[in-house]
């Protein structure tokens, strides 16, 4: 890396309306797994930096909850997370769907015409789009909706086409030092990052609303040598959801804590002895407090 004249660094805000691929984006760029994903909308909760370092720059990604319309406490909290982090950036990735722009796009896109920063749509899943002609329509009527300074095609699950959006981004960076060390990659905690992987795997074994209703907080993080030991808390707002995240004898919890200590070891290189709990805290989801205490950014 060389960090003399001309090397740029700055920070990139993600942002788009919820399950377009945002999260999945920044893994891919960064190569390691640091924001959670599933097939559902609003996984993501809370701001999450991502840091990309290069030979010739560092830009710093600001990975966001979606932007979506919502009378929620815990959805006006996580919208208005996304939308502060448009603030003091350099640029701006506008991730959407291919061949699939709705109203939530649209107005994202209004409130992005007024912060005043070089935006850059990203059409991701575009591989998905056959034949490829189909595609090209879209990215004109894309072209016609904002002024963009750059449109990329891309397929964030396959990796494919990221080259070309990582150096476009680094052409509207300013001239500076790096923002981070060249080997950090978050500004997460280690603890932060397994709860995480904790709710992906509610997200990913509980149906119907119930992933909505919960959270994970992380409550013994203990590091031996070669061996993390970790206790943790899901909870949740009814006895009736605790219930179902323990499921008939505990065997839901159990193989939600079975993936989760496997996804954990794969992030901390290390063995995992796992512990999860149950709690319910009525009406979190509705608490200012609650929320504020849970890590949540007024």
């Amino acid at each position: 890396m060389s960090e003399g004249s001309g090397f740029r660094s700055g920070m990139v805000a993600l942002v788009g309306r919820p399950n377009v691929g945002k999260s999945t984006l920044m893994n891919a760029i960064l190569g390691e797994k640091i924001s959670i994903v599933s097939r559902r909308p609003q996984t993501t909760r809370h701001r999450l930096l991502g840091v990309h370092t290069a030979e010739d720059a560092q830009m710093v990604f600001v990975d966001t909850p979606g932007i979506h319309q919502s009378k929620k406490k815990i959805n006006q909290y996580m919208v208005q997370a996304a939308i502060s982090a448009l603030d003091g950036v350099d640029a701006v990735v506008f991730v959407v769907e291919a061949l699939s722009w709705t109203d939530g796009d649209a107005a994202i896109l209004d409130r992005l015409s007024e912060v005043g920063t070089p935006v850059i749509a990203v059409i991701n899943k575009s591989d998905r789009v056959s034949p490829r002609e189909r595609l090209l329509p879209f990215l004109e009527e894309m072209q016609d909706r904002h002024a963009f300074a750059a449109l990329v095609p891309l397929s964030a699950e396959r990796r494919d086409n990221l080259e070309p959006l990582l150096a476009e981004i680094a052409g509207h960076l300013p001239e500076g030092p790096p923002l981070f060390p060249e080997d950090q990659i978050t500004d997460r905690s280690l603890r932060f990052l397994c709860a995480e992987l904790i709710r992906e795997q509610v997200f990913h074994q509980l149906g119907e609303e119930v992933p909505y209703a919960t959270e994970v907080q992380v409550e013994q993080f203990q590091e031996e040598e070669g061996l993390a030991r970790i206790n943790a808390t899901v909870l949740v707002e009814r006895e009736g959801q605790k219930a179902i995240v323990l499921g008939r004898e505990g065997r839901r919890i159990k193989a939600i804590g079975t993936q989760a200590r496997q996804a954990i070891e794969h992030l901390l290189e290390a063995r995992v002895h796992l512990e999860l709990f149950v709690r319910v805290r009525e009406g979190w989801t509705g608490d200012d407090r609650a929320l504020r205490e849970l890590g949540y950014e007024d």
